[in-house]
């Protein structure tokens, strides 16, 4: 008999992409087959992101989507999962009748099961308290580049951030132990990863609930001893938990990429406030200035919200001169999104959304202006990268990064001159510069 062929769909941030490659793993350990064609799948599952209205249409569309496949294809069974599963299970399952299953955040080892279930027709509801435990042994489907794999540390979020449902959707900061991820950065480094991408809500938070209180900068280094690991990469840190020590392990561990992701969200101490961050302003200055005079090469990453309750005009512009005088290398902008059951969706004086894209698309112009110059300041210099493989548009042209891009978020580097594998790491000078892209040659 053919074995049952299942597809999936991740949606949302790379956090979701790691619970993906878990579930994924647990199915083809029943004996299910994975598929990347919808079309040739028996049992398609949706792993959700809730986490913004943009966000969570995008789940839906995806959903309504994948149900056609029910007339079109193969599919006899649909499955939802994620955060948007963990926030609106009920809703879901009464407005739409394709969906045959629901996993929570919570439950993600009781897939198979789930699945059993599900094809029995018994419209199963595996929604339970959130807060997934990383520790258990559990097999996971890589589904990004061979050489690259996120590596999730901690899950949930202790942080009350006024605009977030995060807490909700994924419980209490819960860190996993130091050996357990050390354990798996081994597994994936056998499996021919050289890039390991640590991340977490809060990365820079690890350790403060375990025993003795382990910190990063102690995992960073005992990741750095696997021979096979050639970059650390680390996401999705916090400006006020972001120690002296990390900036040290930073600087002086030689794997880890000069590359800090710090998301800010604003500028302006009235707003930050407001947001349940507290006035955090000099804080996130004397940070960066920290980190650059450590590292004068490092690349920063940031991501902003403009239009949040209350902004002022001068809040907004305290927010571009700010990313004027900082020249952030990368940049992620997004107008608020009052989100049902936050504290921020109650607050007066809520932007209208025609500022709030005006503000919007002026952040995103002066940050494009920042980004071409800070490319074009490339020009002739040379990087290592590693090579992700040929570009979507022709397999001519290579795509590559260095230890300033992440990848999916950040630009890209494209070489044409000469062929190397995905997963090599080889010399590049910088030829031309654009908006978010770099182009190279290869020189050794």
């Amino acid at each position: 008999m053919e074995p049952t062929k299942v597809g999936m769909v991740s949606l949302g941030c790379s956090k979701n992409l790691v619970d993906s490659e878990i579930m994924l793993g647990s199915l083809e350990g029943a004996g299910y087959f994975i598929t990347a064609s919808p079309e040739e799948a028996d049992v398609i599952i949706i792993n959700t992101c809730g986490f913004i209205e943009d966000a969570k249409e995008e789940s839906i569309d995806t959903i309504l989507e994948m149900a056609a496949y029910k007339e079109t294809g193969r599919c006899h069974t649909l499955l939802v999962t994620g955060c948007l599963s963990q926030r609106y299970s009920m809703e879901l399952m009464e407005a739409i009748p394709e969906i045959d299953g629901m996993l929570g955040t919570g439950e993600l080892d009781r897939l198979p099961e789930l699945l059993q279930d599900a094809v029995q027709k018994l419209r199963p509801m595996y929604v339970d308290l959130p807060g997934f435990i990383y520790e258990k042994e559990l097999p996971r489907v890589l589904t990004t580049v061979g050489h690259s794999a996120y590596l999730k540390i901690a899950e949930g979020c202790d942080h009350r951030c006024a605009y977030c449902v995060i807490p909700a959707l994924r419980g209490p900061f819960k860190s996993r132990t130091q050996a357990s991820i050390v354990n798996e950065a081994k597994k994936l480094a056998d499996q021919g990863v050289k890039e390991l991408i640590l991340v977490a809500q809060d990365t820079s938070a690890y350790g403060k609930d375990l025993p003795k209180a382990p910190q990063l900068p102690q995992l960073l280094w005992e990741l750095g001893k696997i021979p096979n690991i050639h970059w650390l990469r680390v996401l999705y840190t916090y400006p006020t938990t972001f120690s002296p020590e990390l900036v040290q392990a930073f600087a002086e561990n030689p794997k880890i990429c000069r590359y800090v992701d710090l998301p800010l969200q604003h500028a302006a101490n009235d707003v930050l406030k407001r947001m349940g961050r507290g006035p955090v302003e000099m804080v996130q200055r004397q940070l960066i200035e920290n980190l650059r005079d450590a590292m004068p090469d490092i690349a920063l990453r940031s991501t902003f919200i403009v239009g949040y309750p209350g902004e002022t005009q001068a809040d907004f512009e305290k927010l571009l001169a700010f990313l004027a005088e900082i020249q952030f290398d990368h940049v992620g902008i997004f107008p608020y999104s009052q989100e049902e059951g936050t504290p921020a969706a109650a607050l007066p004086d809520q932007i209208p959304e025609d500022i709030k894209l005006k503000r919007y698309e002026q952040a995103m112009a002066l940050q494009k202006e920042i980004s071409r110059s800070k490319n074009s300041s490339r020009i002739g210099e040379t990087y290592e990268v590693v090579i992700d493989g040929p570009s979507e548009e022709t397999d001519l042209v290579l795509v590559a990064r260095s230890q300033y891009q992440a990848p999916d978020v950040d630009g890209n580097i494209y070489i044409g001159n000469r062929h190397l594998p995905a997963g090599t790491f080889a010399k590049v000078r910088i030829k031309e510069a654009y908006d978010y892209d770099l182009v190279g040659e290869i020189v050794e």
